[in-house]
């Protein structure tokens, strides 16, 4: 028997809890990297495209590892959308034999997981290797902190410079050029603490047209719980998934608006308190005693 948070013939939305520790987990290439926030709440900000970036990553990292068809990434970094959408058309093993975008749009939902999952717009390109729209059922929204954060700008300093001109300058100076440089500075851009709540959608009717899987489910759960394992860095060292709760209808419409199940995962804001990990917060309120009928909840983190 299907699990309910496998079932794609079911509608789910779900909740989740991401935690920064001294870390950064979504810049702001509009503000010098800094973390986003609300400039007038002072509440950091996890937009869906870093969240889904990071699923993209996840996922081909399992397929390197377990390859199975139908599993490739569309939006991949170092390759070019136009080429993607060209393949549809080639034939041989790498591509299909598409000879119009009806059966190029689903080739690319047959091989492409995060179009089957997320959607694509794919019509760009030459006219006649163009693939067409698609309306992913998974839609995930920006997160929230709870509370407010404190964006850093923390300076550091490399012990050598990048260009050898500047290291010969400096270790022999020369009147009248310039004095070189033995080192070079950097910054790097954290915030202390933040928890963050977003939400996620699944449509089944919408699966359906694209093919979704109860195997693609469980794929996107695990590189869900996953995305921040194997994506550390200097400036993420910090993150880490503290909740993944998810909501199961009945049927493929669902019975309970998504916000009423949205809201019954709560987490008490601290107001004038400062948090620095995560037993600040305290216990994580899930509201589970009186789901709705015809509504399931599976904690799979948390």
């Amino acid at each position: 028997m299907t699990a309910p948070h496998l079932d794609p013939a079911r509608k789910h939305d779900f909740v989740f809890l991401i935690e920064a520790t001294d870390s950064n987990p979504n810049g702001d290439p509009d503000n010098g990297g800094l973390p986003r926030t609300d400039p007038v709440t002072g509440q950091g900000l996890i937009t869906d495209v870093a969240i889904k970036r990071k699923i993209r990553n996840t996922v081909s990292l399992i397929n390197e590892i377990d390859k199975k068809p139908g599993y490739e990434i569309y939006v991949e970094a170092g390759v070019a959308l136009n080429a993607q959408h060209e393949r549809a058309y080639t034939g041989g093993n790498q591509g299909g034999n598409a000879t119009n975008q009806v059966t190029a749009r689903q080739w690319m939902c047959q091989n492409f997981f995060d179009v089957r999952m997320f959607g694509a717009v794919m019509s760009t390109g030459k006219a006649d290797r163009k693939a067409g729209r698609v309306q992913g059922p998974v839609q995930i929204g920006f997160a929230r902190s709870i509370d407010p954060v404190t964006p850093f700008d923390i300076g550091i300093t490399r012990v050598t410079p990048t260009r050898q001109e500047d290291v010969d300058a400096w270790n022999n100076p020369k009147e009248g050029e310039s004095k070189g440089k033995e080192t070079e500075m950097g910054s790097k851009h954290i915030v202390p603490y933040g928890l963050y709540k977003g939400a996620g959608h699944f449509s089944a009717p919408l699966a359906t047209r694209t093919g979704v899987t109860s195997g693609d489910l469980a794929v996107l759960w695990r590189a869900f719980t996953n995305m921040f394992e194997h994506d550390r860095a200097a400036a993420r060292a910090g993150l880490a998934l503290r909740g993944l709760y998810v909501f199961t209808h009945a049927d493929a419409f669902g019975s309970t608006p998504s916000h009423e199940l949205i809201g019954r995962i709560t987490v008490k804001p601290l107001g004038e308190a400062t948090a620095r990990n995560f037993a600040d917060y305290g216990n994580i309120h899930v509201r589970d005693a009186d789901l709705p009928d015809g509504v399931s909840i599976t904690r799979l983190v948390g």
